[in-house]
């Protein structure tokens, strides 16, 4: 194995919390070959036929000195026809969560409108990147040295080989250097709590719940109870009076954690004078813009017959019976709005870059995206004025408890005055 990337344990930073490394550029300028020499593995095929890459793909690693990453492979950026409009589109779709762009260009060629479109978009998107010029090897044998090239925006361009792995290391330090040293402006939990404060979470165990392993969220919210030093305490939906009642003989719980779906029940077996939220809305404030989605809940009051209501998830998953966000969803907004609607329904990578036909969006936590991608869709919703909301708040605001749910963040639960 190479000394620059790890395979084994790859479930041991989730895909959303590790840096996103897009590859970008125009057909047969040697993205797939960067990829391969970055990381010592053939993860991308090579070929000498433009278009080979026909969907972006992507592999979770570790990438030395970087750390985790999600390496991501894209389809060339002058792809043409019908169907090749439709691969740009995904690639610059990408860019909605990269961390850090890798912008890949023909040493043979040059610099090209494609590669100046691209740029003008990192910068857009305030997206750190690098530009890498590939085929050195071949630029030696035909003109000696090769020549000092920059980009349109003046910023020099890197040469590499990626046949002969030239340059290759220097590239890594290169990109480790772009990542960006700001953390989350708020941890999923951990700011809230003191040491030895009690922290009960609320889990159901139903036919939508993985068997034999907890969500993501909850894995996360437990690890980051541990950080601040507090001590967790799981139960079900059906067994939180119990575990509050053994817990108040010696110390009070400091704060109720439930899935969203059993906020009504949980909200019933919780004494008022303890704080209640949901894992949704952690996740709220840890990944996306907690305010902005507050102020989306409000138009559930505002939605009238025959609108159209997008419900978009982050991750793909088995449509069980009941599920979350197809089935209880719907029904809860329906019969709290009283009106007719019209559900529409986007789950993994898909979302839509047009929000015109929904009058109001709700999305999922977003646990298995990156920040960058949570908020870049919250702001897609903002800038087109179309109000996005969140599972945990909507399902709090269907069952009367929204205030209650905000509690535990006094600086914006005054939004709902």
């Amino acid at each position: 194995m190479s000394n620059s990337i790890h395979t084994g344990g790859l479930n041991n930073t989730p895909s959303g919390d590790r840096v996103h490394i897009g590859i970008f550029g125009r057909r047969n300028a040697g993205k797939s070959s960067v990829i391969n020499a970055m990381t010592g593995q053939s993860l991308s095929i090579v070929s000498d036929v433009k278009g080979t890459t026909t969907d972006p793909v992507q592999k979770a690693m570790e990438l030395l000195p970087l750390g985790p990453v999600v390496m991501i492979d894209t389809p060339g950026i002058d792809d043409e026809g019908e169907l090749g409009s439709l691969r740009v589109q995904k690639s610059y779709q990408v860019l909605n969560k990269t961390d850090i762009a890798v912008l890949v260009i023909d040493g043979m060629a040059g610099f090209s409108e494609e590669d100046a479109s691209l740029e003008r978009k990192c910068k857009e998107k305030k997206i750190p990147y690098i530009a890498v010029a590939n085929k050195l090897d071949e630029i030696r044998e035909k003109d000696g040295e090769p020549p000092a090239m920059h980009t349109a925006a003046g910023e020099p361009i890197f040469w590499v080989s990626s046949s002969t792995g030239e340059n290759i290391a220097v590239l890594k330090e290169k990109i480790t250097a772009l990542v960006p040293e700001q953390k989350p402006e708020y941890p999923i939990v951990s700011d809230l709590l003191k040491p030895g404060d009690f922290v009960v979470l609320v889990v159901p165990i139903d036919k939508a719940a993985p068997k034999g392993r907890l969500i993501l969220p909850q894995q996360q919210t437990i690890r980051d109870i541990l950080e601040a030093g507090a001590i967790s305490v799981v139960t079900q939906d059906d067994r939180v009076a119990e575990t509050i009642s053994s817990l108040k003989k010696g110390k009070s719980p400091r704060l109720v954690i439930t899935d969203s779906q059993a906020f009504a029940r949980v909200s019933r077996d919780t004494p008022k004078e303890m704080e209640l939220t949901s894992f949704s809305i952690l996740f709220a404030r840890h990944k996306g813009n907690l305010e902005e989605l507050i102020r989306g809940v409000k138009a559930l009051d505002a939605l009238q017959d025959e609108d159209t209501v997008l419900i978009s998830e982050g991750c793909t998953h088995h449509r069980q019976c009941g599920d979350i966000g197809t089935v209880k969803l719907p029904t809860w907004v329906s019969k709290y709005t009283g009106k007719k609607l019209r559900f529409a329904y986007t789950s993994g990578t898909e979302f839509p870059v047009d929000l015109s036909p929904y009058s109001m969006v709700i999305h999922c936590g977003g646990c298995m995206l990156n920040e960058r991608e949570m908020k870049y869709r919250i702001q897609c919703a903002a800038d087109q004025g179309v109000p996005i909301a969140n599972y945990g708040l909507v399902i709090a605001q269907t069952q009367g408890i929204l205030k209650r749910s905000l509690e535990p963040f006094p600086q914006v639960s005054a939004l709902l005055e």
